[in-house]
């Protein structure tokens, strides 16, 4: 059993939240010792107090069940208090209780306001008004008592000094949600109310072997370093940290044995974008291609130092708009490839078509001398470190969530079967396949996790989810598909954008201040000023059923045929300017604005 990491003070597990009318009060009440926290609903300024204040009885204060501070964020003018209002436990890390999240909710310190002009008001609420949308970010979980950013492998390896640390001290700042948002905490050196907060997917099952059982746990955690939405955060940065970067660990645990496999994922390490442009697939942008050997050695070095060897399968399309990505991303590699990083393109749509996926064995076939040579990290009953992962595998294709999801459930199969195998559950023939409810339970497990990360990331379930939770391809799963593609085209169109600000805003990557933001970063110019989807689409709509209406009087009055022509002229002149203007009518990002 792996020690808890414990600091010397413990973290509180229940509060009640006092909204009186000029501050908040934190009051814990898991009967941990400790003073309360007072925020000023003036400024956002924190103190602790010994008692909570003395109620009027003209106006009793409404009282809330917390279970967990966010943190908080700084806009113009205001401050505003995040908090996690309701939580479900949804399994143990390491025998821990870990807990989702169910719902937030932002409470404003914003009374400094009524002082401001009235520009500055108005552009406060919009930037609140994003706040609005953080309140329900998917797949964020915690612990009171573990370190959920670091996997088994990294826990093992923590000093006793380190174990001693308060949680978000020990935290992989990478994988640290709030990290931004617990800054103003940190300054106030507020430990016990410091809660880490990790976004990704938790899952866990218990299964019988014979007379035996084993848990299996599947954790993801994105990074949050290029975080966003799936077309406007793509490629890398100029630092080499890609977009929906994921690292997936497998844990199993056995008769006091625990076995940790880790994966990780990401986009293509170059400079390139995909804007949206009511296109159903926009244009691959390759940026600044002269950097591109620069910023791939930059990403591929942070990956060796923090997990070793590193194997890149690239799953993307050898031809199209994918190949340009493929030709540039092998090209590149070739002059990085080393004992420690090697490149390997599988070009699955061709090879696996949409149905095939049993042909990943050919896949498994190239990888698995790297699998074998770098292993997993295996602890005895003691906790003691018997064999250790010495590299990873990184798998990307274009978005990184279906192909992706469905090659790393494939990876992962294999390895839990090494495992079983190596603590001789499993005789040398044996496979997961060969337990049925072991079999549908793994399934069931890579399935919920793809779908996790895709909602995150795309706004749907994964594509191709029914071969991962069924083990084959079934027509109600390609119809699911065709359905989840929609809701991504629409998403990305005319949703996403606002979502982005939303995530930018939280962690971090644009900061408010007044010098920068009097003017109104929504404000549009040229076409962005009267482009609007809906109306366009309304007056095309309208213009066709007018030329239909003429058409049909035609028979009756000549002169109707040329209403006819002029409506329909108008309808198409409307839809040839909103498709060659389609950037201007998409939902855009007005904060943090993808690079040219």
């Amino acid at each position: 059993m792996m020690e808890k990491a414990d600091s010397g003070q413990k973290l509180y597990t229940r509060m009640r939240l006092w909204e009186f009318p000029d501050q908040y009060v934190i009051e814990p009440t898991d009967g941990s010792p400790g003073s309360s926290l007072s925020v000023s609903r003036v400024d956002g300024s924190m103190k602790l107090i010994d008692a909570i204040p003395e109620c009027n009885k003209l106006r009793v204060p409404k009282i809330w069940t917390i279970a967990g501070v966010v943190g908080m964020i700084k806009l113009l003018a205001g401050s505003y208090l995040l908090v996690i209002t309701d939580r479900e436990c949804v399994g143990s890390y390491f025998g821990y209780p870990i807990y989702k999240v169910s719902s937030m909710k932002v409470f404003p310190c914003d009374h400094l306001l009524n002082n401001t002009t009235a520009e500055q008001k108005k552009t406060e609420l919009e930037f609140s008004k994003l706040l609005n949308i953080a309140e329900k970010t998917p797949g964020l979980f915690f612990s009171y008592d573990t370190n959920l950013t670091l996997s088994a492998q990294r826990l093992n390896d923590l000093g006793d000094e380190s174990r001693l640390l308060p949680l978000w001290r020990q935290s992989e700042p990478r994988f640290l949600w709030n990290n931004y948002l617990l800054e103003v905490l940190i300054d106030n050196k507020l430990d016990p109310f410091l809660l880490p907060v990790v976004q990704g997917s938790f899952n866990y099952f218990q299964a019988a072997i014979g007379k035996e059982i084993i848990d299996v746990t599947l954790i993801a955690r994105r990074c949050t370093r290029r975080n966003g939405t799936r077309m406007w955060r793509r490629g890398a940065d100029p630092d080499g940290y890609v977009a929906n970067f994921v690292e997936t660990e497998q844990i199993m645990q056995f008769n006091g044995y625990t076995a940790s496999f880790v994966q990780i994922r990401g986009s293509i390490p170059l400079l390139w974008d995909q804007i949206v442009d009511l296109t159903y697939k926009p244009k691959f942008e390759l940026v600044r291609l002269e950097e591109a050997p620069l910023v791939m050695e930059r990403h591929f070095l942070d990956l060796r130092k923090k997990y070793g060897a590193v194997l890149a399968v690239d799953l993307v399309n050898k031809h199209g708009g994918e190949g340009r990505l493929n030709e540039k991303f092998g090209s590149t590699m070739q002059q990085l490839a080393s004992d420690d990083v090697r490149y390997l393109h599988f070009d699955f749509h061709h090879i696996c078509g949409h149905v095939h996926f049993e042909r990943l064995s050919v896949l498994y076939d190239q990888i698995s001398d790297f699998l074998e040579r770098n292993g997993y990290l295996l602890l005895n009953q003691k906790g003691e470190k018997m064999k250790e992962q010495l590299g990873v595998v990184r798998t990307n294709c274009i978005d990184c969530l279906d192909r992706s999801n469905v090659t790393q459930s494939m990876i992962g199969r294999n390895m839990l079967e090494f495992q079983l195998r190596r603590l001789g559950v499993f005789e040398a023939e044996e496979t997961i396949t060969s337990h049925p409810n072991l079999d549908e339970n793994f399934k069931i497990i890579w399935a919920n996790h793809g779908d996790d990360i895709s909602a995150q990331y795309s706004g749907t379930p994964a594509l191709k989810g029914d071969f991962v939770r069924y083990g084959r391809r079934t027509m109600r799963g390609i119809l699911k598909d065709g359905c989840s593609a929609l809701q991504r085209y629409y998403l990305n169109n005319f949703c996403d954008g606002t979502k982005q600000d939303a995530i930018d805003l939280l962690q971090g990557h644009y900061i408010v201040s007044i010098g920068r933001d009097m003017t109104t970063s929504s404000q549009k110019g040229g076409i962005e000023a009267i482009a609007s989807f809906p109306l366009a689409f309304s007056l095309v709509m309208i213009g066709f059923i007018f030329a239909t209406m003429s058409l049909k009087q035609g028979q009756y009055d000549f002169r109707h045929f040329f209403f006819s022509l002029m409506w329909a002229s108008i309808s198409i002149a409307i839809a040839a300017f909103v498709r060659a203007n389609g950037r201007a009518f998409c939902n855009r990002p007005r904060l943090h604005r993808p690079r040219r």
